[in-house]
């Protein structure tokens, strides 16, 4: 219990500062018994105080568990790993699809802040096959999104107020988390693989078409 307030507390800790103007008391004590000292005047907090953000924005991929049991698998997230939870699906590279973590994040988030909320980045990594007539079908892609989808709705519906969603990315690029472009989260599939050979040629997967019916209809149809 102690571990995880503690994990909670610096999970809280940039965005804290960023929209209440102050450094945690909490923040602060740990920082004493660390023999971590900050110079900072008057003037300094004054400006902490009066340039807070006018709304928060965050990454979601994924939810993760923790246990005792050390002999639990982990699997792996984006910079860090937990313990597997047996009852979620997983991506190619074992990143946990949990649509629910990110409603339940999202009335996290408004409940402490409330503030505006935007999401920054969300999406799948996966291997996407190209067909022998050009076309990629990649209904997993379009699984993930339109279950997250869903859960924003419910969110708003509830009351959050989500005014922005960006996934990441549009277009396949090398991918940060494990530098292979063959981890593929775009729309639009770019001919190169993890050695840097290919023609560069874009093709738009069946994803493409389906999120251009979720913008033109303003996010009503999800089918």
């Amino acid at each position: 219990m102690e571990l995880s307030l503690k994990k909670n507390l610096i999970n809280y800790f940039s965005s804290d500062v960023q929209v209440f103007g102050e450094y945690p008391k909490m923040i602060e004590k740990m920082f004493e018994r660390k023999n971590i000292y900050i110079k900072m005047g008057p003037e300094d907090r004054d400006i902490l105080r009066k340039h807070t953000v006018d709304f928060v924005s965050f990454s979601y991929y994924m939810s993760l568990t923790e246990s005792a049991n050390e002999e639990l698998k982990r699997t792996s997230a984006n910079t860090i790993t937990g313990a597997k939870n047996p009852y979620l699906p997983s991506t190619d590279w074992g990143w946990q699809i949990d649509p629910i973590g990110l409603k339940i994040s999202l009335i996290e988030l408004y409940d402490r802040y409330k503030k505006s909320l935007l999401i920054v980045e969300n999406g799948m990594g996966a291997v996407d096959k190209v067909e022998n007539d050009g076309s990629i079908h990649d209904d997993y892609r379009i699984n993930y999104l339109r279950e997250h989808f869903k859960q924003m709705k419910e969110a708003v519906e509830e009351g959050v107020d989500l005014f922005g969603y960006l996934s990441w990315g549009p277009i396949d690029l090398i991918s940060v988390s494990t530098n292979q472009m063959s981890k593929r989260y775009g729309y639009i599939y770019v001919d190169q693989d993890d050695e840097g050979n290919g023609t560069l040629n874009r093709s738009r997967k069946d994803s493409f078409y389906w999120y251009k019916k979720v913008i033109e209809s303003n996010g009503e149809d999800l089918e």
